[in-house]
């Protein structure tokens, strides 16, 4: 889910189709001819530039390139595993920036994946995609399988609760290689209850913690996108602050220390206690 604002602009084209969760719509972008906009029940999923794999309209998505970026060496192949499809926007990045990577694309709707497959198609057989629950498909991956982990998946406007629970955070850091990165898209805005519990929770199980967002949420002005970022390695926070300072839409990192701050006196959640992420406030035109 993403904060992005609907655009005003009239769109190229439209093309809409039933799948298996909702009303699919893929919306040309009016600045890009190969650009769209992919729509699930009208909540912004995805946006993608078949010419440009490079250029991502997103902002939270942005920060997650940056992870890519700084995760190894440039151009560096890694073993990667996406829990949530869309439209595979920062599969097709890693393809690009990291030829001959690895990856497997995890998406609940078997519909909207051959939705994408035929008219976003994406011309790199190191991309597997996969229909699936996200949770049971990731206990099926062997130990150290990957080195990118990144959990972006939302029912509706909302990460459906089993995927927030500190035994979900232990089957992710069992997937992942040593020194493997976890990077997880957090919607929450005001009080931040709900992001504060997932960085307790990541904080149970990794040693190492960072978190990007835009200053208007972390102040709680506004509702959005937090990127957390953990791994059992020193992240490379002074970069990571460095690209966000420097991106078009800038945003505050926080290193190990002050993401532990932030999570203040929350508590882990549990597959007992786990809740879903908070709805978005009315008119919010979610990721």
């Amino acid at each position: 889910m993403s904060s992005s604002s609907r655009p005003e602009r009239t769109a190229s084209a439209v093309i809409r189709a039933e799948v298996d969760h909702g009303l699919a719509e893929l919306v040309g972008d009016p600045d890009r001819s190969q650009a769209w906009t992919l729509l699930l029940d009208g909540t912004a999923q995805s946006h993608v530039d078949l010419d440009d794999p490079l250029h991502l309209e997103f902002e939270y998505v942005r920060r997650m390139a940056h992870v890519v970026d700084t995760m190894a060496d440039p151009y560096l192949p890694v073993s990667a595993v996406h829990l949530g499809g869309g439209a595979w926007t920062l599969p097709r990045y890693v393809a690009a920036t990291r030829p001959g990577s690895t990856q497997r694309v995890v998406d609940l709707d078997r519909a909207l994946i051959e939705l994408v497959r035929t008219r976003l198609p994406v011309d790199d057989p190191g991309i597997e995609v996969h229909s699936g629950d996200a949770r049971a498909r990731l206990t099926g991956i062997g130990a150290g399988q990957a080195d990118l982990l990144v959990l972006d998946v939302f029912a509706g406007a909302r990460t459906p609760a089993h995927l927030t629970s500190i035994e979900f955070v232990r089957d992710v850091h069992r997937v992942l290689a040593p020194g493997g990165t976890y990077v997880a898209n957090v919607a929450d805005g005001g009080g931040l209850d709900f992001a504060r519990s997932q960085v307790a929770t990541a904080a149970a199980v990794f040693a190492e913690l960072a978190l990007m967002a835009v200053p208007d949420l972390f102040t709680g002005r506004r509702f959005g996108n937090l990127v957390l970022v953990a791994s059992d390695q020193p992240l490379p926070v002074a970069e990571l602050t460095r690209r966000a300072a420097g991106d078009p839409f800038r945003a505050t990192v926080l290193g190990d220390a002050g993401t532990r701050r932030f999570a203040g006196r929350a508590a882990p959640r549990t597959d007992r206690t786990a809740t879903p992420s908070p709805d978005p406030p009315a008119g919010f035109f979610g990721r």
